[in-house]
This record gives structure tokens, C-alpha cells and sequence, in this order.
């Protein structure tokens, strides 16, 4: 492979600028791709060049795969960087753009398809000697053969989608009663968000972590870890806090897992950046649950411990490198974590709250990162997912991370819709999640909407003093601007609290 001279990045929003930014620092020009409802984005305006490719719907822009190659081609791009999300693991849209001539920064479209299978995937992994959740092997669409098997495996179960994730064509049966209502929307759902009804069923574990391992491979045959994400932290099966490393895992415990994640990239021949995900249970027994095959949402946490730009990592791994390192040159330094700022109102079941960014700060600091494509006045266009950044904290313990992460958390300002902002500092501040003793069932253990509004009354004496200030008669200018802007400034902070 020759060196990318020119990228074509094929998505949106802050991981497209997080991926030209990078590059950039490589010497690759970048194109940007956009829907009419990104018009004015800032990865528009950062790329050297940016091309319109549709009205806002997805399916009318960032999923049109020979809409996009088209636009590689026409501004002679060398690859496409798909991002995550859209087509990142669409492994027609992969072939389609090597048939193209371009190089595609990910793995092989045979990988993808592979891992694209939750039955697939584990067929291949349990050949490597992969720890496995008991549960069925093949498709099941049978209602009666699908009960008898989850008689034998015993209750509670879970019924999965085969394909697709996101909690979509999920669902937990706790007794036999409801185990054919629950399979038959399983399986709707599934066809509905996946064209895909098949479903399988495993044992559901009631106290599971979330443990992913990032994994590396070359085309070269050499693979890596580069240590664990916690992902405990979600609300509709979907994470909105991580952190690296895990505050669970032994070291003996951390090799066994990193080394089940490389043999899983192994079973696939996988080369680029994925993240193997494991299941986690009381007793830190682990089980494979599926390979992204793709860059994710929370890869800062894992660059912020080990100081590995991921992206470039990505792209010299497409151009035919070599990995640069073995495994036993990795460390881990200190703590990371990742909140996700979502416009959601989580007082209302963490619905989307989409609207104008009124106010827009961003907090600063040693050991802060922002990850967005958002600034002050922008709106947040409804029709693609509600995140408006990333918040990424590190520092040299977990206790000094969560602490500073609280603190960017209340410096942030964020006015004109809702945000999770509120929700993970309650997290950051919760004995379960200090203390390490949590699972992926946080929020239905231990958040009530109501905690987020438990904040002070409005403040009398600074009300007054505001009052007061501005009908007494300024000795000096300076100095009465100088106090009232501070004395409204503590007022403004505890009104805003109360909203």
C-alpha cells in the first residue's frame, strides 16, 4: 500500500473532526462529506475540502455508499475513513470501496460480515477456546424448540437479535409465562431494525459488567491489546459513561482477557482497530459477547492511558505497516474517563431534547479533552444521533479522575436543551460507582430523576445584594460592575442548578 496522500472521511460531527485532526497532523489533506442539515458544521469548515451530498435523512446522505465513492473519486481522495456509526461496519460498503481503488481504513469486508454475526462470531471464537455464555449456536425461530432450550439453560435468559446491536431485538425473560410474547417481539424488532428476525438465546447473567478490550491488528499477521474500557455506566443498553482501565480486574485477570481478545481477532483474521466486548459476572467469571469492528464512541479513554493516537494508528495500519510495538511494550498511566454530553432530558427517561445551543462552554484545564462538533448558537439537527460531545478526564488515580471530572462537569455550560451533564456527575458522586461495586444496571438500581433538581432554594441575601448594589450610587464604576457581576454570577450558577 502506498502512503494516504488525501482522506475522504464518511461521516459527521465530532468524530470526523477527531479523525481530520489527525490526519492533518500527518500531512493528509481531508475531505469532508455533508447533508444539507450540516451545511455549516464545524468538520465542514475544518476540512481543506467539503462536498454536499444530500437532504438530512442518512439514508439521503451518509449512507448513500456510491454517492460517497463517487466523491472519493472526484476529488481524488486515496481512502475512506468511515468513522463509527453509518456505514463503518457495512462490509459491502468496505468491498465496494476497495473494488473502487481506495483504501478503506478499517478491516476486511470478510471480517466485518464475520463479526456482523452474533452466531457467526461466536462459532469462530469458540474454535480459539473463547469462554462463551451457555446458550444456543444457531438461529431459532421456533417457539416451542426456542422454550424447551431455555428450560434446559434455565431462567432468567436473554433472546438477541443475530444481527445489529444497541439493545435492539433484546429482551430478558424472567420465568416460562412470558417466553413466547417476549420472542415474538424480540424477533419483530429485529426484522424491523435489521431486516434480519433471526435470534438466539443465552443465559442472562444478573449482575453483568461490561468489560471491552481494544485489539489492534497488521496485515502482517501481528496483533495487540491495548488494555480494557469499562462500560457499565447505560441507559437503554447503550453506555454513556467509560472509563480505563477497569476498577475490577486483577492483572491475572486483565492478561486472560487480553489475550481471549487478541485470539478473537485472530478467528477473523482482523486487522485495524476493534474492540472485543466481554460480559463480566459477580464472580469475574468473563464470556465473549461480540467484536465492533470499528473505531468506538469512548477510544479517547484508552489514548488518554496509553498515549497511542488511535487514528493514526488506523491509518498507518491501511497504508501497510507494521504494528510499532509488541505487546509487552504497553503500559497502562493513570485513570480516564469518559462522560458522553447528550442532548437528553434524563428527568424525562433520557429522551432527546433537540434544540439551539443558547450557551456553549467548554471546560479547560491539565488533563481535560472535549471531543465535539458543536459551538454556541448551533442547533442540533434531530435527525442523527443527540451527542453533543465527549467529555475525557485523566489523572493519575481513579479518585483524582472522578474528582476532575466532577469539576469539568460543573464548568461546562450548556443552555438552550437538556443534557446528561447532570446525570454523570451524580454518577461521579455515587458510593457504588466510587467504590467500584456497580454493573450495567446503575440507573435502574440507583437514579431517580428527582435527585437532579435536590438543590437549594433560591438565595435571599444574594438577592437582596444584587438589588441593593444596583440602587446604591457607584463610588466607582469599576468596582460596582466588578461586584455585581460576580454577585450575580453565584446567583446565576444556583438558578441554573434548579433547572
Amino acid at each position: 500500500m502506498g502512503k494516504i496522500k488525501k482522506l475522504l472521511v464518511a461521516n459527521r460531527g465530532e468524530i470526523a473532526l477527531r479523525i481530520m485532526r489527525s490526519a492533518r497532523e500527518m500531512g493528509i489533506k481531508t475531505v469532508a462529506v455533508f447533508s444539507e442539515a450540516d451545511r455549516n458544521a464545524l468538520h465542514v469548515r475544518f476540512a481543506d475540502e467539503a462536498v454536499c451530498i444530500g437532504p438530512p435523512p442518512s439514508s439521503e446522505s451518509y449512507l448513500k455508499m456510491d454517492t460517497l465513492i463517487e466523491v472519493a473519486k472526484q476529488t481524488k481522495a486515496d481512502a475512506i475513513h468511515p468513522g463509527y456509526g453509518f456505514l463503518s461496519e457495512n462490509e459491502d460498503f468496505a468491498l465496494k470501496v476497495e473494488k473502487a481503488g481506495l483504501i478503506f481504513i478499517g478491516p476486511s469486508a470478510k471480517s466485518i460480515e464475520l463479526m456482523g454475526s452474533k452466531l457467526a462470531a461466536k462459532d469462530a471464537v469458540a474454535k480459539f477456546n473463547v469462554p462463551l455464555v451457555p446458550g444456543t449456536s444457531e438461529p431459532i425461530d421456533d417457539v416451542n424448540k426456542a422454550r424447551k432450550i431455555a428450560k434446559e439453560i434455565g431462567y432468567p435468559i436473554l433472546i438477541k437479535a443475530s444481527a445489529g446491536g444497541g439493545g435492539k431485538g433484546m429482551r430478558i425473560v424472567e420465568h416460562d409465562g412470558e417466553f413466547q410474547e417476549q420472542m415474538e417481539r424480540a424477533v419483530s424488532e429485529a426484522t424491523s431494525a435489521f431486516g434480519d428476525g433471526s435470534v438466539f438465546i443465552e443465559k442472562y447473567v444478573t449482575q453483568p459488567r461490561h468489560i471491552e478490550f481494544q485489539i489492534f491488528g497488521d496485515k502482517h499477521g501481528n496483533v495487540i491489546h491495548l488494555f480494557e474500557r469499562e462500560c457499565s455506566i447505560q441507559r437503554r443498553h447503550q453506555k454513556v459513561v467509560e472509563e480505563a482501565p477497569s476498577s475490577v480486574l486483577t492483572p491475572e485477570l486483565r492478561e486472560a482477557m487480553g489475550e481471549a481478545a487478541v485470539n478473537v481477532a485472530r478467528s477473523c483474521n482482523y486487522y485495524g482497530a476493534g474492540t472485543v466486548e466481554f460480559i463480566l459476572d459477580e464472580k469475574l467469571n468473563f464470556y465473549f459477547l461480540e467484536m465492533n469492528t470499528r473505531l468506538q464512541v469512548e477510544h479517547p479513554v484508552t489514548e488518554m492511558v496509553t498515549g497511542i493516537d488511535l487514528v493514526k494508528l488506523q491509518i498507518r495500519i491501511a497504508e501497510g505497516e507494521k504494528l510499532p510495538f509488541a505487546q509487552n511494550d504497553l503500559r497502562l498511566h493513570g485513570h480516564a474517563i469518559e462522560v458522553r454530553v447528550y442532548a437528553e432530558d434524563p428527568a424525562n427517561n433520557f429522551l432527546p431534547d433537540i434544540g439551539t445551543l443558547k450557551t456553549y462552554q467548554r471546560p479547560q484545564g491539565n488533563g481535560i479533552r472535549v471531543d465535539d462538533g458543536f459551538e454556541q448558537g448551533m442547533s442540533i439537527p434531530f435527525y442523527y444521533d443527540p451527542m453533543i460531545a465527549k467529555l475525557i478526564c485523566h489523572a493519575e488515580t481513579r479518585e483524582l479522575a472522578m474528582d476532575k471530572t466532577i469539576r469539568a462537569i460543573e464548568e461546562y455550560e450548556i443552555t438552550g436543551v437538556e443534557t446528561t451533564l447532570g446525570f454523570c456527575k451524580y454518577v461521579m458522586q455515587h458510593e457504588a460507582f466510587r467504590s467500584g461495586n456497580f454493573d450495567t444496571k446503575f440507573v435502574e438500581k440507583y437514579f431517580k430523576p428527582e435527585v437532579l433538581n435536590a438543590v437549594p432554594e433560591p438565595d435571599e441575601e444574594l438577592l437582596a445584594a444584587i438589588l441593593s448594589t444596583r440602587l446604591a450610587k457607584p463610588t466607582s464604576a469599576n468596582a460596582s460592575t466588578h461586584t455585581t457581576t460576580a454577585t450575580e454570577s453565584k446567583w446565576k450558577k444556583n438558578r441554573l442548578a434548579r433547572k
